[in-house]
Formats: structure tokens, C-alpha cells, sequence
């Protein structure tokens, strides 16, 4: 429904022709998949600070640079009492306050995080412990409180120099959270891959009701927030005519790691995108996927280290293209890693298939088990509104109980 980037020399017609004997046409799905994550290495490392480290990927294993906790601490509103009871009670310890001497028979009031004072050996709760006042007007605390009872020990969720986390994973709020506990400032993560993105075709419409012969654009309004979710940085995106010279010319000079079209990938008419690709140096890696919807969508090498992604016009078809090719493309950019198959789950209905391509078919979870939704058809978006995730439904379909991968929607 809607389509490019390239820098650098254009490869000779006798480089291009041989690297199109290469090109995959009609692969199964998986093997796709496979491709467009085995074609892209990781972009460079910078270190930034955590805020600006949300939905990249860490480069690096994440250590921890101090013991957490740092030092013993209450993990409970209560007494910090020190030997048996009970405890003449005196002062109190708040959290942020130094570490203060707790001699043996004495108790002190002690707030959930606070540093547990030396010579303590275990925490009475609040509601554990009872308050007697004595004739000299001192007040004795009683309860019973085992050995390091509540007590959150020095380096009981990791030691200084520990693995918490391994390389290739996406930063997220949680993640923040554990590096800044952990004493970090900066996190080396990998660059944010950039995507432009072309959409293609004057049937086009950008605002009001369709008109005879003109569409609105759906995938303009879907797809950047759907990249963003990915890690991705948009530089733009914009409206290109059907015109050949218009979109070679969007290729070539599209400084994006991945250009990302919209439309254009078949054989009609006004479908430009082959040879634009050709005519601006690009190699065919992938040229039509064994999928419904979204069979002729198209993944290429551009000069420069760059790549682009042709998804069909349809909407949903293009939604498969996105999941298909251009997820994994800016997962392997970002150096994420990504598992070889999905979780699976079991199907409340029968899923028909194609008989030999694959299916991915919008479904929600009931307690039953995934439910398919109708209005599934390559220009249709109405299932995938309801949807919380596409099924990967195997040529030839699956029963009602089996189990099917599933992609996540964002």
C-alpha cells in the first residue's frame, strides 16, 4: 500500500548479475527469517548513559560493581536486636544513616533498608515484637528472633565483578534499574540501527475518506511506532511517487541503515522497486517469501553496508514482511539475540493452512487457548487490531490442541 537507501559506487552489471544467481526467490519462511538475521552484523558500541540506553542492546555483559546489597540492611519496619531477649530498647536507625555499634541485650528501632547496626543479629517485625515499659522509665522490647532473621545480607543478590546480565540483550526500564543498583553511570550498547521509510504509490491519501481510484495510508500511521518498538531510530518518512527516477534516486541517496518500502515488490506496471535495486547497485538476497500473506516481499544488500526491505502494499501483508524480514534485519543491527523459533501455545481452534507456504494468522488468548480472528486477508488490518500476536501456522494448518508459534505484536 505504500516504498529505498544507498550510498557509495554502484556495482558493476556484471557483479550484480552474478550475485542475483545467489538470490533465495520463493524461500520457505523459516529460511528467511534465517537470511535476514544472517545478514546484517551488529552496528558499533557507544557508551551512553541509562536513560539514553532504553531499547538498545547491551554490548556488553553487565556486571556488578559493588555487593548488592552493599551491606547488610533490615528488610523489614522493626527492632535490630543483638543476643537473646529481651532487649532494652534505645535510638532509632533510619535508612541512609551510617552503621552504628549495637552492644549485646540492646535493641534499636530500625526502618525497611536501613544499614543494620555492627554487633546486630537479627530483625523483630513490628507487629512480632511487644513494648514493655520498665519502673525506671527505660521501655524493654520482647519477641523472639532467630539468627539472622530478617536480614538481607551483604552480596545476597550478587557479588562485586558478577555476570547479571549477559550481551545481547534489550535495555529495559528493569535493566536500568538493576545497572544503576549495581553502580553504573554509562552502558555499552550497540548503536541504534536507522530506518527510513518509502512509501510508495499515487493512490495514496494522507488525510479524509478514500477517494475513486485513491486509498488511505495505512502503513504511513502503523509502522513507525511498530520500528520503534523494535530499537529503531526513524529518520523520515516520506511519500514517493510511482516513478522510476524518483525512487532510484530515493535509494541511492537515503542515508538509513535500512530502507524500508511499501509497495512496488511485484511485477506490475508501476512496480519500480527491481529495478531500482539493479540500477542503484543493489543485490537481491531474498526475492519472495513462501508466506501468505505478503509473498513478494523482498530483502537486498545496498552498496554501503546498507539494506533494504520491500514489503508489499497490502497492509496486512505488509505486517508479515515487517515480522518476516525487517524484525530480524534490525535485531541482528542491534545485536540482540534472537531465538531460533518462538514460544509456542496451544490453539482453542483449528488454524487451516496453506497447502505449501506458511500462514500467520492474528489470534487472541482466551482460556481455551489461542482463538484465530476472521478479517484476515492481505488488505485487512480489523484482525490484527484485536490481536495480541500472529500464529505461524505450518503448511497444511493445525488442529484445534496443537501448538503453534507465536510472534509477539508490540
Amino acid at each position: 500500500m505504500s516504498g529505498g537507501a544507498g550510498r557509495g559506487t554502484v556495482d558493476p552489471v556484471g557483479a550484480v548479475a552474478a550475485a542475483a544467481a545467489a538470490t533465495l526467490r520463493g524461500c520457505p519462511w523459516p529460511v528467511a527469517r534465517r537470511t535476514a538475521t544472517a545478514a546484517a552484523r551488529p552496528l558499533p558500541v557507544e557508551p551512553v548513559p541509562p536513560a539514553a540506553a532504553v531499547g538498545r542492546t547491551l554490548a556488553e555483559p553487565l556486571t556488578a560493581l559493588t555487593d548488592l546489597p552493599a551491606f547488610d540492611t533490615s528488610a523489614m519496619d522493626g527492632w535490630a536486636v543483638a543476643g537473646p531477649g529481651p532487649w532494652r530498647l534505645s535510638g532509632r536507625v533510619l535508612a541512609g544513616q551510617g552503621r552504628v555499634p549495637l552492644a549485646d541485650g540492646a535493641a534499636v528501632e530500625i526502618a525497611t533498608g536501613a544499614q543494620l547496626p555492627s554487633g546486630a543479629t537479627g530483625v523483630l517485625r513490628r507487629e512480632r515484637g511487644r513494648l514493655v515499659e520498665l519502673p525506671d522509665g527505660a521501655v524493654q522490647l520482647h519477641g523472639v528472633v532467630g539468627p539472622g532473621q530478617d536480614v538481607r545480607p551483604r552480596g545476597q543478590e550478587c557479588g562485586r565483578g558478577e555476570e547479571l546480565l549477559p550481551a545481547g540483550l534489550p535495555v529495559t526500564p528493569a535493566v536500568l534499574g538493576l545497572a544503576a543498583a549495581a553502580g553504573h553511570d554509562r552502558l555499552a550498547v550497540h548503536r541504534r540501527p536507522t530506518v527510513e521509510l518509502l512509501l510508495l504509490g499515487d493512490e495514496l491519501l494522507t488525510s479524509g475518506l478514500p477517494a475513486p481510484g485513491r486509498v488511505r495510508d495505512a502503513l504511513g500511521p502503523l509502522l513507525p511506532p511498530w520500528l520503534a518498538a523494535a530499537g529503531a531510530e526513524l529518520l523520515g518518512s516520506r511519500y514517493v511517487r510511482d516513478d522510476f527516477g524518483l525512487l532510484r534516486d530515493a535509494i541511492r541517496h537515503s542515508p538509513a541503515d535500512l530502507v524500508l518500502t511499501t509497495g512496488g515488490t511485484a511485477a506490475g506496471p508501476v512496480d519500480f522497486l527491481h529495478a531500482a535495486l539493479e540500477a542503484t547497485g543493489g543485490r537481491l538476497l531474498v526475492d519472495g517469501v513462501a508466506v501468505r500473506p505478503g509473498h513478494p516481499m523482498l530483502l537486498a544488500a545496498l552498496p554501503g553496508g546498507r539494506h533494504l526491505v520491500g514489503l508489499p502494499g497490502n497492509p496486512l501483508a505488509a505486517v508479515a514482511g515487517l515480522v518476516t524480514l525487517a524484525l530480524p534485519l534490525l535485531h541482528a543491527l542491534s545485536g540482540r539475540v534472537a531465538p531460533a523459533a518462538g514460544p509456542t501455545e496451544a490453539l482453542a481452534a483449528a488454524l487451516p493452512g496453506h497447502p505449501v507456504d506458511t500462514r500467520l494468522h492474528p489470534v487472541r488468548r482466551t482460556p481455551a487457548g489461542l482463538a484465530p480472528l476472521p478479517h484476515d486477508g492481505p488488505a485487512m488490518l480489523r484482525g490484527l487490531a484485536r490481536a495480541e500476536a500472529l500464529a505461524v501456522v505450518p503448511p497444511g494448518g493445525l488442529a484445534a490442541g496443537e501448538r503453534a508459534e507465536v510472534l509477539p505484536l508490540p
